[in-house]
This record gives structure tokens, sequence and C-alpha cells, in this order.
């Protein structure tokens, strides 16, 4: 692209391009910045003179993007006191340190396999785009994945365009990002041929969110109530339970809303109820508390038909008593006071709620960042709670939302997901951006999402996208509304991630084609 003169410091311009790629995403918004930081870089990185430079260029433009992406990071290390928490904005840039690798691989794979002498050219953008898909589900799997705010989830805001992903899924969507990116630099440069596909069916799928929404709920259909008590983490020691326990309490709703009244799923937050809910412990791991008393205060909240989703710990003990283990689960409790299931999250987070490599990180003084002394274990992946008079409930807790493809149980298609979490820990950058990111998971799969959060953002999210209600970040409230319906299956709910590597066949099908015919 001659037009563009090089700047003097190119590296430096590929990290500051990297950070104002990084104002597309929540809470800012600013998508149409990300795509022309993503142009601009593109075109940096074609002008590298070596591969070493086209590396080195992709590596700063990754650093300068997820420092500022995941700056909420630093604030989780406020609410502990095993590290310091200035060591939270070592910890932020560190992160951004090994996820820049990502998109340096993007662009030197598309240095190494597309770039010729003179301008970039169309399947130099398609072997760009095709390398990213690659890139980045290799960032969301490899070490258990950190699949935080693909490019693709920038379209939130032009919601049409981000549907497209209930057809190919986030990280095609992201691939789709990098195409339109080079399509703009394209039309700058009165190039027309890329732009005048590439931006009219972005246009056209961005108009269709005004004829695509999902249809309202039927009558009768049963009503689901969202608490929030706005409660943050320095809030809940072991020492609140009782005040946290009112707060959840006075924002459930009445239980006497009269005969032939539909019946209501009421769901809390992940991380706000401490005391154990289960029977069958040893005598001295409940303390002062009764898991009976706790079950039947919490069900007088309830109607007769209703349920109640809890998120909580469950322990494991070994044939001597002793604790070996814990759960991070949601528990249904019904108006007897009886639970009904158990989910125990599957996705853990490392550094967060188990210490990966403990022999070596223990003596350095790290330690993981929710409280307590135990190592959580791991469930057995997407799995549903079947609750009376609601039908299948998926469950995916906090973290778990964010892994594209692989937060339902395909062999049992739930009617609803459920994500509760606790996003207190996350500053003003986090709540935002991952419920954004459930909302992409809502559209993948045509299912709605309930979102409880202590401290918020709170929602509940339809099968399409949209946003039925929310409770602001740092409010205490409760939205109770219909249960929205679901969505035929989307392709991708049957394919999976299998069209990420569809479309970047395609693309890269394409520029081959195309270089072929420049021959």
């Amino acid at each position: 692209m001659t037009r563009f003169s090089a700047p003097a410091y190119p590296a430096l311009a590929c990290l500051i391009l990297g950070a104002l790629a990084a104002t597309g995403f929540a809470p800012l918004d600013l998508w149409p910045l990300t795509l022309v930081a993503v142009a601009l870089w593109m075109t940096l990185v074609h002008r590298a003179p070596t591969l070493r430079g086209a590396l080195w260029r992709g590596w700063l433009f990754g650093l300068g993007h997820f420092t500022v992406n995941n700056n909420w990071f630093q604030h989780a290390f406020d609410f502990q006191d095993a590290m310091p928490p200035v060591l939270g904005y070592f910890a932020a840039v560190g992160l951004a340190l090994y996820l820049a690798v990502f998109p340096m691989l993007a662009g030197a794979l598309a240095w190494r396999i597309a770039r010729r002498p003179g301008s970039p050219d169309a399947t130099y953008v398609l072997v760009f785009a095709a390398a990213w898909i690659a890139t980045e589900w290799l960032r969301a799997t490899l070490f258990t994945g950190y699949a935080w705010d693909p490019l693709g989830v920038v379209w939130l805001p032009a919601i049409g365009v981000a549907r497209l992903s209930a057809w190919i899924g986030t990280y095609a969507l992201s691939g789709v990002t990098v195409l339109a990116a080079g399509a703009l630099a394209f039309l700058a440069l009165r190039r027309w041929a890329l732009p005048a596909i590439v931006l009219p069916a972005l246009g056209l799928a961005a108009l269709s969110a005004l004829w695509t929404n999902a249809p309202p709920p039927a009558p009768g259909t049963p009503l689901v109530r969202v608490v929030q008590p706005d409660i943050g983490q320095e809030d809940r020691s072991e020492t609140d339970g009782e005040r946290v326990l009112s707060a959840l309490e006075k924002l459930s709703g009445a239980n006497d809303r009269g005969v032939g009244a539909p019946p209501r799923l009421v769901v809390w937050p992940e991380g706000v109820v401490r005391d154990y809910v289960e029977d069958g412990y040893p005598f001295y791991a409940y303390g002062w508390s009764s898991p009976l008393y706790l079950r039947r205060r919490m069900a007088r909240l309830l109607g007769p038909q209703d349920m109640l989703l809890i998120g909580g710990t469950a322990l494991e003990f070994n044939a001597r008593d002793q604790i070996s283990g814990a759960a991070n689960s949601v528990f249904a409790l019904d108006a007897q006071a009886r639970l009904r299931g158990r989910y125990d999250k599957a996705h853990l987070v490392p550094y967060g709620e188990y210490l990966p490599m403990p022999w070596l990180l223990k003596p350095l003084g790290l330690a993981r960042l929710v409280p307590g002394d135990i190592d959580f274990t791991s469930g057995k992946g997407p799995a549903n709670l079947t609750l009376p008079g609601f039908g299948a409930i998926g469950m995916q807790i906090c973290y778990e939302i964010i892994f594209s493809g692989e937060v339902v149980d395909r062999a049992h298609r739930p009617r609803i997901l459920f994500n509760p979490s606790n996003d207190a820990w996350f500053g003003k950058w986090g709540p935002p951006q991952h419920l954004a990111q459930a909302r992409m998971r809502a559209i993948e799969e045509g299912l709605p999402i309930l979102r409880a959060t202590p401290t918020g953002i709170s929602a509940i999210i339809a099968a399409d996208g949209h946003l039925v209600a929310t409770v602001p970040h740092e409010t205490a409230g409760a939205i109770e509304q219909p249960m929205p319906s679901a969505l035929p299956p989307t392709l991708f709910s049957r394919v999976g991630n299998a069209m990420a590597a569809i479309v970047a066949a395609i693309m890269l099908a394409t520029a081959v084609a195309l270089r072929r015919r420049q021959r």
C-alpha cells in the first residue's frame, strides 16, 4: 500500500496500533478504530524487510493490544494477601508478553507465504486472515487456552455482523474481521475489487439485524429472575455471610404470586454463598453452620413450583475424612429444601482456581488468586441440570463461557444456559468484556443465557445475542422476565469449530487461485 508513507519508527507504530485496536472491545466499543489499526498493522508487517522484522512487528502489535485489553487483570490481585497487589501490573504485562506470540505468528505466516515486492494484494490479505483464524484458535486451546476477547467480538455493536458467528463461529468471524480491515485499506487506496465484495456483504449482514431477531417467549412460559446483590469481593469474608444472604433474599422476589402463576427459576451469582449446602460432610467442615437450616431458609423464598440455582463450593474427602479437594459448583434447590442436582466447573482458571506447577511456584511466593488453601478440581465438561417445569438447563460457570464451541453438551441440547460469574475481581473493563463474550456464545449456539454476577453486569441474553434486560455494573437489583426462547440449532452448534478450519481453508484456496491467476 505504497500511498501510505512509512512511519519513521515502524516498531513503535505497531505497538501503538495494537493498543488502538483494543479500543474496539467493550467497554469502549470503538470497533472502526480496530479495523483501521489492523489494516495499518498489516501494511507495516508487509513492509518488513525480513522475516525477523515481521515477527518483531507482529509481537509488538500483540504486546500493545493485550496489555490494554487485559488491563483489568491487575485488579484481581487487590483481593488476596498472599502476593502484593503491585504484582498485578507485572502479571498483566507478563500475560501480554506471552499472548503477543499469536499475532506475531499470524503476521509472520502471511509475510512468509504471501508477501510480494510492492504493495500488498488480496492474496496477502486472505492468507493473513486465515493465519489469524489458526493462531487465535491456538491461543484458545494451548496450555488449557486463553480465549478472552477474540477479534470477532468487536462486531457486537453491529450485531447483524456478529450474528454471522451462528454460521461460522467466532474464530472464523475474527478472520472475516481481518479481511474487512484489508478491504478498508484497499478502499482508501481506490482499489475496488476486494472492497466491492467484502464491504457490501458486511453491510448487508449488519442490516439483517432489522429482521432476524429471536421470537418472543410463548404465553405461559416460566419466569426467570436474575439477582445481583452488588456485594464486592472485599465484602465477602467469612464473617459477612449473614449480610450477603440477607441481600440475596431481599432481591429474590415474593413467593406468594397466587394460584396458577408460572414457575420461577431464580438464579444467584457465583461465589456469594460461602457456607456449604450439601449434607454428609464431617462435622468439623460445617463450623457453626447447618446445611439443612441454610437450605430451608433459601427454600422459603420459593413458590411451590419455583427452583433456585446457587453458586457454591462442594468438598471432597478422603478415607480419613480429610478434605482432599473442592469443586466450584452450581446447586439446584427446590421449594422443599431438597437439592435436585449439582454441576461442577470443568474448565478451571489456571493461577486463579489452581496453581500450575506448585512445586516450582509456591517456593517463589506465588499463590492462586481465589482464597483458600485447596486447589479446585475440575468436573466432567459441559452438562445440564434437568429441573421440573424448566427442562434442561446448561451450566457454564464464569470463565467457561468464553470458550467458543465448548459450552453445550451437544448430545443433550439444553433449553437455556446459566452463567453464574464473579466479575467483582475484574475492575471496570473485565465485566463488560465478559458479558460481550457470553452474548457471542448465545449467538453461536442459538440459546438464551442467564448471567448472574455479584456486582455486575448481570443480564438475560436472548438466543440472537441481544440484551433482554440487564442490571448495571455496581448496582444492586434483580430482573425478572419470561424465559427467552431458544432458536433451532445453528450451523455452528452442529459443526463446532471445524467451521473455523473450513473458513480458513476457503480463504487459503481463494488466495492460491488468485496468485495462480496473476502469473
